[in-house]
């Protein structure tokens, strides 16, 4: 009897081991059990989960998944709301069909899965029908069908290169000091990217703040995939016939970016760091002096009392509002950096205010969190508690008091010396108590905006905001830098494809450290580096402690000259790339812009050897190279190109190669191009002559431009104060229309120069029933070289045949018809 017992017992054992083994740790989200539609959502339950389908207009359709009930809706990212949308939603035994304006979801019942369509049936992305959704213990992720010659872009700020394919990457905001070429993750989380394949391109989006990642085909050739290590799966799929319009619609989501003071589009001179008081004072006196145009200084932790917050060396600094001011005097507005830590010194004002007030981030037991950073130990605001928000708000009254114009946000990531904060931290996050798990990747942003809305309260005209880190919707409060890189040629190209991923992730002011953070570059990187900055969205000098000064004049009277011709362009550009700015806060399209926003099915633009390339605004396209080569190789996307500097023509979809000088950066100008320039000034605290110059360039396809100018720096325009005119230029019928203006803003130029490129047999032009002459001219956009060396010849003044004329300013239409050049 015992041993049939014992067998018995034996064989349950086995069994209940063998089911133990054979039960999967996956878990799949099954196969769809009950439906209800309301409106425009689909309410679903699965064998295993949860699901939410919402259409949040014609192009946008939000998917909610989760394996046990949904929390309140809330999103740190999100600000657009669900429009009411024309909805054809329709269900049988095996599928359940939605459909709108602009695309069609099929969601498959046995199992789940999603897949999206064209209205005319051409798949745009679809689950891997194997894979779908599922969870590995509290980790979600969402699998991809990999389509043919599938390509992926964007994610934010991503090394490697342009097209992401066959890479994986991971998401979790990281202090990286001099950070490798191919280092992952970086500083901030832009959980976005847009997918390309036959034709067709479409944008995801997951809305997670869990450490998160994404698969394009890495270790794998079945699918691409993206997950967070907790919460829900939660992602916006958006489709449009152009990457343009994904980025209306995806800026739509998360916001736009409001529009910066017009001082901080200039030359921003900085350096770890300048100090004392006379050392700021000699640096801008001398970018006075030696007439190189410049709008900020930017000071360091060391104008702080022991790099204490809210505190000034007085020692170093003794006056800082008197200082301040004579720096505006000079045309120059300050910009102090702050970090989240506040030092635990006891009779602290701001520490024991915090401590009062109670808004520090804190363990379980209720102790408050102190990490060390460049004070020592500190506690750390909970910017996402709305009481630690407004906390922080009032503390920005002491820069406005001390007259400083700009706030730059670094070491929130938070960043703290061992880099590795517990993960019981606990943080608000908006009432719903949660860890630092959750909280690590939006910290930076919501540090950023705080920032923000305490310059908005306390400043009295529009600040600038700039943040280290951040997550989706960032751009509504600040413009972000690509951290402390280094003095590399490959760093600097880099920084040039982590810019255009910045942009095709909704970010548009970006920037890098010009000339490299670490290290010292050479005499070549320098000068073609700071060359660039004058064709990047916030141009800043910055070098690190320690290292050789990096001003212009530091490396000898030939780089001075070439920096001073390059930043001068920068200035006297600056009424084309301040329209451009402004278009980018009404549609999200960013100034820096790859050529994958308007080329996108050119294969070519995906190609390694050109994937540096870039457009600036609508007009230019940029083509940097290393400072080592004497030969580039570049491709001219589909039109006409003209160089910038000699006027030379290009046919476009073929390749080049050219040759590289170290005194000129190659630039091509589309053809039908529309430029707005201003005469030379050495800050925007100047105002320009009462001329303002339109070039047009000749090319086979009508153009237009938005031409935008307010005050720069109120909020005036908010209430209408603002002059905005559209330009038209149509090859076809030979005319440039200026719109009749808009706004109640009076224009500061009197006078129109038209500056016509390519038409040189155009000899009249008619306006008002009047023919007027066109004068034959030539036109240099950089000017000839200062003769410094008696003993070579200067670099030579390259310039371009053009056809001119001056007009006035007149707010009404102005018709203009001439007779086309060839």
């Amino acid at each position: 009897m015992k041993k049939i017992y014992f067998g018995f017992i034996l064989v349950v054992s086995l069994f209940s081991m063998n089911a133990a083994y054979c039960q999967s740790p996956v878990t799949n989200i099954g196969s769809v059990t009950a439906v209800k539609v309301d409106k425009q959502t689909i309410s679903i339950k699965t064998t295993n989960a949860n699901a939410e389908i919402t259409v949040y207009s014609p192009s946008i359709i939000r998917v909610r998944i989760d394996n046990k009930p949904f929390k309140p809706d809330f999103s740190y990212a999100v600000v657009g709301k669900v429009t009411d949308t024309k909805v054809d939603i329709t269900q049988n035994d095996t599928e359940i069909n939605l459909v709108t304006d602009s695309v069609k979801a099929v969601i498959q019942k046995k199992p789940f899965s999603i897949a999206f369509y064209t209205t005319d049936g051409k798949v745009i992305n679809e689950d891997e029908h194997g894979l779908t959704t599922s969870w590995v213990e509290k980790s979600v992720t969402t699998y991809k069908k990999m389509q043919d010659d599938e390509h992926f872009i964007g994610l934010g700020e991503k090394t490697g290169n342009l097209d992401r394919k066959g890479n994986g990457y991971t998401n979790w905001n990281s202090d990286v000091y001099g950070y490798s070429i191919n280092m992952d993750p970086l500083y901030s989380t832009i959980p976005f990217y847009i997918g390309i394949h036959h034709g067709l391109n479409y944008g995801i989006f997951l809305d997670n703040t869990y450490q998160s990642d994404f698969n394009f085909g890495a270790s794998n050739d079945r699918f691409s995939s993206f997950g967070a290590r907790g919460g829900e799966m939660n992602y916006y799929f958006i489709y449009h016939k152009t990457v343009a319009g994904i980025l209306s619609s995806y800026t739509w989501l998360t916001g736009r970016m409001p529009l910066p003071p017009i001082w901080s589009l200039g030359y921003q001179q900085n350096r770890y760091s300048y100090y004392p008081e006379a050392e700021v004072m000699r640096i801008a006196n001398t970018l006075r002096e030696k007439r190189i145009p410049a709008d900020g200084i930017t000071l360091d932790i060391h104008y702080m009392d022991k790099y204490q917050l809210f505190t000034w060396n007085k020692s170093r600094f003794p006056e800082p509002a008197k200082m301040n001011a004579e720096l505006n005097k000079l045309g120059f507005k300050t910009t102090v950096i702050v970090d989240p830590g506040i030092k635990i010194e006891k009779g602290a004002k701001a520490y024991e205010d915090g401590l009062q007030k109670d808004i520090y981030i804190k363990y379980p037991d209720g102790q408050p969190y102190t990490g060390q950073v460049w004070p020592g130990w500190c506690n750390f605001t909970d910017f996402t508690n709305p009481k630690g928000r407004e906390w922080w708000r009032n503390q920005v009254k002491f820069f406005a008091e001390s007259g400083v114009s700009g706030i730059w946000n670094d070491m929130n990531e938070i960043s703290t010396w061992g880099q590795k904060m517990p993960d019981n931290v606990l943080f608000n996050y908006d009432g719903d108590l949660t860890t630092h798990l959750l909280a690590h990747n939006v910290y930076g942003m919501q540090m950023a905006r705080s920032s923000y809305e305490g310059a908005l309260q306390n400043f009295k005209e529009r600040p600038f905001i700039l943040s280290r880190s951040g997550y989706a919707g960032l751009q509504r409060y600040s413009a972000l830098w690509t951290g402390d890189n280094r003095a590399e040629d490959d760093h600097m190209l880099q920084g040039v494809r982590l810019l255009n991923s910045l942009g095709l992730s909704g970010i548009s002011f970006t920037g890098m450290d010009i000339g490299g953070f670490t290290g010292n570059p050479s005499t070549p990187l320098y000068t073609r580096w700071i060359q660039l900055g004058a064709f990047i969205p916030y141009f800043r000098n910055h070098t690190a402690l320690n290292s050789r000064s990096a001003e212009p004049w530091t490396f000898g009277e030939d780089v001075l000259d070439i920096a001073r011709r390059y930043i001068s362009l920068r200035y006297t550009l600056l009424p084309y790339i301040y329209s451009t700015f402004y278009t980018s806060t009404q549609n999200g399209v960013p100034v820096m812009r790859s050529l994958a926003i308007n080329y996108t099915f050119d294969k070519k633009i995906l190609d390694a050897d050109f994937q540096n390339q870039y457009e600036f605004g609508d007009a230019f396209i940029v083509t940097p190279f290393e400072s080592t080569k004497d030969f580039g190789k570049v491709y001219f996307p589909d039109g006409l190109w003209y160089d910038l500097y000699t006027g030379e023509v290009q046919q476009g979809k073929h390749e080049k190669i050219i040759p590289l000088y170290t005194y000129k950066l190659p630039v091509f100008v589309k053809g039908a191009s529309i430029i707005p320039m201003q005469s030379l000034t050495q800050t925007t605290a100047e105002q320009p002559t009462d001329t303002l110059s339109i070039h047009i360039y000749n090319g086979d396809i009508a153009n237009s431009f938005t031409y935008y100018e307010d005050d720069g720096k109120s909020f005036n325009y908010q209430k209408g104060d603002f002059y905005k005119r559209i330009i038209t230029f149509n090859p076809k019928t030979n005319s440039i229309l200026f719109a009749k203006a808009n706004g109640n803003y009076v224009s500061h130029f009197k006078y129109i120069k038209l500056i016509l490129h390519g038409f040189s047999t155009a000899t009249t032009i008619e306006m008002d029933g009047s023919a007027l002459n066109l004068k034959d001219d030539r036109f240099s956009f950089l000017g000839a070289a200062a003769n410094t060396d008696p003993q070579i010849d200067p670099y030579p003044a390259e310039s371009s045949a053009v056809k001119v004329i001056t007009i006035k300013n007149n707010p009404g239409n102005i018709q203009l018809n001439f007779q086309k050049g060839q």
